[in-house]
């Protein structure tokens, strides 16, 4: 009995010992690539470029073509006399307005309150579950025929609310969806209406 006890001390003893100085090795493998990550990062001289929407310069509309005939172009606005010189580089201090449709204030702004609408539209739907739920208990304790009367009254028009409110919240969620899509058609990045 007792050889056997020895043994299996023994055996948990090994066991023991070797996931000990596996996770010796790991933590001197996981030490020693830091210190090479580190050293990696330090030989890099210039750091990556970083672009952000502040950065890129805004498309440039398409010019029509310049009529043959006349030498004129067709373009609104344009002198006849204008030459490419004469004309407004991208960038310049006299840069036209930026769309509001395409600022990440206006998405997010638009998102941000389609959520909060449903979101209110929720809790309002919850507290009229629990009035209904209420008004159902209340119902049924009365003996009145009275009472009952306008308790089943209040609750039905609770119920109406509340199936009003549903179809709100539907015309809200298709609304939330309907701004997802209109974002993934304009090209807007994800992370402005999150």
């Amino acid at each position: 009995m007792r050889h056997r006890f020895n043994a299996r001390l023994m055996a948990a003893a090994v066991v023991t010992l070797i996931a000990a100085a596996s996770s010796v090795a790991g933590a001197q493998s996981l030490g020693e690539l830091a210190r090479r990550e580190e050293a990696r990062r330090k030989a890099i001289k210039t750091p990556a470029k970083v672009y952000t929407n502040d950065s890129l310069l805004p498309a440039r509309p398409a010019t029509p073509p310049a009529d043959t005939a006349t030498g004129s172009s067709s373009a609104p606005g344009s002198a006849a006399g204008s030459t490419p010189a004469e004309r407004v580089p991208p960038g310049s201090a006299e840069r036209t307005p930026e769309d509001p449709r395409r600022t990440e204030a206006y998405w997010r702004e638009r998102m941000t309150n389609a959520r909060q609408q449903q979101d209110r539209n929720r809790v309002y739907m919850d507290a009229l579950q629990s009035r209904i739920n209420a008004l159902w208990a209340d119902f049924t304790a009365r003996d009145d025929p009275a009472q009952r009367a306008i308790i089943a009254a209040e609750r039905q028009r609770a119920l109406d609310e509340l199936e009003r409110l549903k179809q709100e919240q539907a015309n809200l969620d298709r609304q939330v969806l309907e701004i997802e899509e209109d974002a993934r058609r304009s090209g807007i990045p994800p992370g402005w209406i999150r």
